[in-house]
This record gives structure tokens, sequence and C-alpha cells, in this order.
């Protein structure tokens, strides 16, 4: 009979492990290290993420019960004391940039056509228990974490990411971020800055976000508007000149406001340094802003985002890194295969099948009996 690998181990083909081995390498991952090498440590956490263990506990307790089938994928089970310890001080960078690595091959068969790189910027919020108080403090009885994402909707995939504590603002994370010249970026209040919209401005980007209802704007021309749509305005002018403290505005560039009725009947005030493309573009390239909100949903309820098993601010951003990595490799898993179309079902399936012996392409068919010879069944040797 054909031997099959398990589903965890088709999975983990798709992680470049020459790459990982230069990264732990440049970082000296592994220096001193005497049993729980950097890959084995990842190998268990991704295993953590891929069956949505909630706790250290679960993740060592479940690795333990397919200790035979981990010798494939070059794991073994783990211990949760040195796994804790592991978690706290082996370098984060490690993981953040094999992330890194691994964008360009989920690039490739990812990417769908567009004309331009849309990129939709946000963070999330995670709670934290008292114990990570050291540094994720917000506020005297509450503790948490942000990601900070630059997220490609036209490939569904995040391109960038950063972890701070939650009383970080996101406009100071984003100005940390690298800009893609020519690149469009939309995002929200949240990272209202006009210095920093220069700067996207000079790189030759183009950015979609939201005025304030108190901010001036000084009209140069009115363009017309379609006909029984949900826009009512479009004009171009300037924002204000000065800004407190007689500090001059960083952007002296013409804008573009675009007023939008949504269906809750509020009303948007679209902003753009793109004075040429047709409003319904513009207001368009806002709306998908709700795909970033949908992907933050996913991440935490697929994998397990919410419930962390580390304390400490580099577990955190580990185990954030891992997260992301698992939804990568799901994502061109399920590419690989045509049964499983929608992206939840799949990781449902994958999280369901995870240590059985079966292709991933597979996964929708009843699993197979395996056949008992009688002979090793009288003798006591047969198991599965």
């Amino acid at each position: 009979m054909r031997h099959q690998n398990s589903v965890f181990h088709s999975l983990t083909k798709h992680v470049p492990w020459s790459k990982f081995e230069q990264i732990v390498e440049k970082y000296g991952a592994d220096r001193l290290v005497r049993k729980l090498t950097t890959k084995r440590q990842f190998i268990a956490l991704l295993y953590g993420q891929l069956s949505g263990s909630t706790s250290l506990r679960e993740v060592v307790t479940g690795m333990a019960s397919h200790e035979t089938r981990l010798y494939h994928v070059g794991a073994a089970p783990v211990k949760r004391s040195t796994m804790s310890d592991a978690n706290s001080t082996r370098p984060w960078q490690v993981f953040s940039e094999l992330f890194a690595q691994m964008l360009p091959q989920a690039h490739r068969g990812l990417r769908r056509a567009t004309a331009d790189a849309v990129r939709l910027i946000d963070s999330t919020s995670v709670r934290l228990s008292s114990l990570s108080e050291g540094w994720a403090t917000f506020s005297a009885d509450v503790f948490g974490a942000k990601a900070h994402i630059v997220y490609d909707p036209n490939a569904d995939r995040p391109v960038y990411f950063a972890v701070t504590p939650a009383n970080v603002n996101d406009i100071t994370a984003a100005k940390a971020m690298p800009i893609e010249p020519g690149a469009t970026y939309v995002y929200d209040l949240g990272y209202y800055d006009y210095g920093w919209w220069a700067r996207l401005d000079d790189a030759g980007c183009r950015f979609v976000t939201r005025l304030k209802k108190n901010t001036p704007f000084s009209v140069v021309k009115e363009n017309r508007v379609p006909k029984n749509s949900n826009i009512l305005r479009d004009r171009i002018g300037h924002l204000p000149a000065r800004l407190a403290n007689s500090r001059k505005n960083p952007l002296q560039v013409p804008v573009r406001e675009i007023t939008v009725i949504i269906d809750t009947g509020k009303l948007l005030r679209i902003v753009t340094n793109d004075i040429d493309a047709p409003a319904e573009e513009i207001a368009e390239l806002y709306k998908q802003r709700w795909q970033i909100e949908l992907f933050f949903r996913w991440v935490k309820q697929t994998l397990r985002i919410r419930h962390f098993i580390g304390v400490s601010e580099n577990a955190v951003r580990i185990q954030i890194a891992i997260a992301l990595i698992a939804f990568l490799i799901l994502r061109m898993a399920q590419l690989a295969q045509k049964a499983v179309h929608s992206p939840l079902e799949f990781a449902r399936l994958v999280r369901t099948n995870l240590m059985h012996r079966r292709p991933i392409n597979h996964l929708l068919e009843p699993l197979q009996p395996i056949p008992i010879n009688p002979d090793q069944l009288k003798l006591g040797l047969y198991f599965q």
C-alpha cells in the first residue's frame, strides 16, 4: 500500500526551509541550543495555530498524542517549560523575516490582475492578561497589544505587519512602515496626519482616506457628479494652509473631496490626492477597507489569535508572526487544490484532518479504513 503523509506534512512543504535555516543562522537563534531547535519550535507553534490550540499545554499534549506522525515533518513532542522559555527568549525577528520571505512565494499564486497595487492599512487590538503588564499596559486594568497590518485586497493577504503595545497610536506605527512608491494607500481616521500624507504624495503614491467633519476645505473647482448615485459632491481644492500653533501644513498640493452617502444614511467626506480618477473608483477604493476588517475577523476566529500561549512581548510577537505564516500556508494550499473553494471551509477541514494521512485535495472524501493484517492483529503488532 502506498504510504501517505499527513495533511500537516503536506502543509509544511510550503515553508522555504533553506531560507528558514539561513535566517536562523543570521540571528544565531540555535546558538547554545541543545534540544528544542528553532525549527522544532516553529513546527510546534504552527501545529498549535492550525489545530486551533488555545494554550501551550494543549499544543504539547496534542503533539505528544501524534508522536508517531511527527517524524516526517522533522519534529518531536516538546516540553511545556522548554517551549515557554524558547518563546520568551528566541528572537522574534526569525519568524517575522520568514513571513517576509514567504510573501513573494504567495504573491505568485495569489495575486490577481490589477492596474496598480492597493494597500489597506489598519490595526487590530488583542486583549492580554495582567501578566503582560510589564510591556502592554493600556490603562489601570486593561492590557493589550496591537497588530498593525498592511493588506493587499487583490491578493487577499497581508504584506507587512508590526506589533506594538495597545497604547501606541496607529499613525506612530504607520510612520515606521515602508512606503511602496506608486502604490494606492487606503486608511481611516486613525492615520490623520498631513505630514504622513505628504510623504505618501512625495513617493508618487495615491492615498484615499476620510476627512474629519470639522476640517475646512477651500474649493477651487466643482466636478459633475453621476446621476442617481451615492456620490453627492465632487470638489477639488486645498486643505488648511496653516495648522495649530501657526505651523505650515506640509501637504500643499491640491486634493479632492468626494462626499458619499452610505446605506445607513451617514455622509462620508472622502479625500484623495488623485484629481483625475472617476469619483466612483475613489469611493469603491475606500469601500475596500471592509476587506481588512474581514481579514482580522478571519484570523482571530480561525487561527485563534485571541488566545495567546505566552505573556511576554517576545512571545506575543512570535505568535502573531506564526499566525500570519499559517494564513499564507492555508491560502497557498487551498490554491493548489480545486475541491474546496471557501477559505473558511478549507481551514476547518485542515484542522479536522491535520494529522490524518490523506492528500489535501481529498479532504472532502470520507476517510478510508486502513486494511488490517489478521496475523499482525493476533500478534498485537498492529497500530495506526
